[in-house]
């Protein structure tokens, strides 16, 4: 028996796989774009077949497409969106320029599929077409911005969610450590006290914000350019199309999509996708930042900081036994590296486009669902494994604070600054305490320098 088809496009016939869902533009294609050696992300798929769906619905709506072609294309979708067929989608995120090897991947598996419901036999382009039906009112150059931005939003929402938890943990360890006194750090030097609980409060807020960010920026994608179809004019689309398309998309997807004021802007301009991509390279520096923080906390356990005591995940060492690195922290500085990385190659794909078009845009999805798949993976273990296990060491922490002589600049409105200058040098050449040498020496009474000294005037909550 023939193990192959012979399809039929505008270049030529081409030998298809007998049970292959997907059709001759994809067959040429995957033999070009071999970049990542892994298929497409499985939102980028799910958000293709949403906008087949609905572009298929709104044209019967129109009468534009017969209504048993649009009911076999609407169940072909339906059967794709049930988690069947993906090993039909054979083209990468990144392809062709603007995505058009995609777009036609996704074309020809709904048409088959389509061809296959009515019992006709696959490649039989004449009753059901990749680009006459499948792609009717529609272009690559307003579908895939469209995929993208859906696929995008769709894939984020989950990071969102992993924020939330790790918001959560820090909080409840902000809490638990809320009375746990420790020496601030500035320029890494011993500054006045904080306490434990402060800086973990800080790290949530900071986390907060940077959520705020990305929902912002994921509100903007919901503006979308489908109906521009090639350059923005909507050329080939019915009257109303517009409009349907997207009411029919927005059920589908259950987001609250809107068509874009301009649809020039939806084709040409990757600025919203350049803010989500910042928004999370900014997410990415406060997490970097917070990993570092807590990898200096916990250094030691004898010749570092040892302020805090993390769980151990798995040994720290091949050859140095009971050794606790702070592996969790390394992974996740790396990860945001990667994140930061990926957000440069996202502006430099965005300012890369030409007059009616950016046909860099599949690299740039690409770089965001990375992003955001390594943050929607790792952070809730990082929140799990790392951070609702830490431990406050409060008696390297209570030792901290009684041998350093920053505490002298509580003294400033009594002594003065030279002075306090001169009791901190002492301080740290005779390792005698401040306060044993101002009472020592008489500059203070006992009592004010108890009031001076005391935990509420030290965080400042005598103001």
């Amino acid at each position: 028996m023939c193990s192959f088809r012979i399809d039929k496009d505008s270049l030529g016939n081409v030998k298809v796989p007998l049970d292959a869902y997907y059709g001759p533009f994809t067959t040429r294609a995957k033999e070009q774009y071999k970049v990542t050696g892994r298929g497409a992300h499985s939102n980028l798929i799910k958000s293709y077949v949403m906008i087949k769906r609905s572009a298929a619905l709104a044209n019967k709506d129109i009468n534009a497409l017969n209504a048993d072609v649009a009911k076999a294309i609407v169940k072909a979708c339906d059967v794709i969106l049930s988690g069947k067929l993906l090993d039909q989608f054979l083209i990468e995120e990144i392809n062709s320029g603007a995505g058009t090897a995609f777009n036609m991947n996704v074309n020809e598996v709904i048409a088959n599929k389509s061809l296959e419901i009515l019992d006709r036999e696959k490649g039989n382009y004449h009753i059901i077409s990749p680009n006459d039906h499948v792609n009717m009112s529609q272009s690559t150059n307003d579908t895939f911005p469209t995929a993208t931005n859906l696929a995008i939003i769709i894939n984020t929402l989950k990071t969102i969610s992993a924020i939330d938890k790790l918001i959560v943990s820090f909080q409840i360890k902000a809490e638990e450590f809320k009375y746990v006194m420790k020496i601030g750090r500035t320029h890494l030097m011993d500054a006045l006290p904080v306490t434990l609980g402060d800086e973990f409060e800080e790290y949530a807020f900071s986390l907060k914000k940077a959520r705020e960010s990305l929902i912002q920026s994921l509100e903007q994608l919901k503006y979308i350019g489908l109906g521009g179809t090639a350059v923005g004019t909507g050329a080939n689309t019915p009257k109303g199309y517009r409009d349907i398309a997207i009411k029919h998309l927005s059920e589908i997807s259950g987001l609250d999509l809107k068509p874009c004021a301009n649809m020039f802007y939806s084709l040409q301009s990757k600025f919203d996708v350049a803010s989500c991509s910042s928004s999370l390279r900014n997410l990415a520096l406060e997490l970097i930042k917070i990993a570092n923080d807590l990898r200096l906390m916990s250094s030691g356990p004898t010749a570092g900081f040892g302020e805090i005591l993390i769980p151990a995940v798995h040994a720290g060492s091949s050859i140095m036994p009971g050794k606790v690195n702070p592996s969790l922290a390394e992974c996740l500085n790396m990860i945001c590296f990667i994140v930061v990385g990926n957000d440069i190659s996202v502006a430099m794909a965005a300012q890369a486009g030409q007059f009616e078009l950016n046909v860099m845009l599949p690299g740039m999805l690409k770089c965001v669902l990375d992003s955001t798949d390594m943050l929607n993976n790792f952070l809730p273990i990082f929140a799990s494994n790392m951070i609702d296990g830490l431990q406050a060491n409060k008696k390297k922490l209570e030792s901290y604070i009684e041998k350093s002589p920053v505490l002298v600049t509580l003294l400033n409105p009594y002594i003065g600054y030279q002075k306090a200058a001169e009791i901190y040098k002492e301080s740290l050449n005779t390792n005698k305490s401040i306060r044993e040498i101002i009472l020592s020496k008489g500059l203070m009474t006992k009592e004010d320098l108890d009031k001076a000294l005391s935990k509420n005037n030290i965080l400042g909550k005598n103001h």
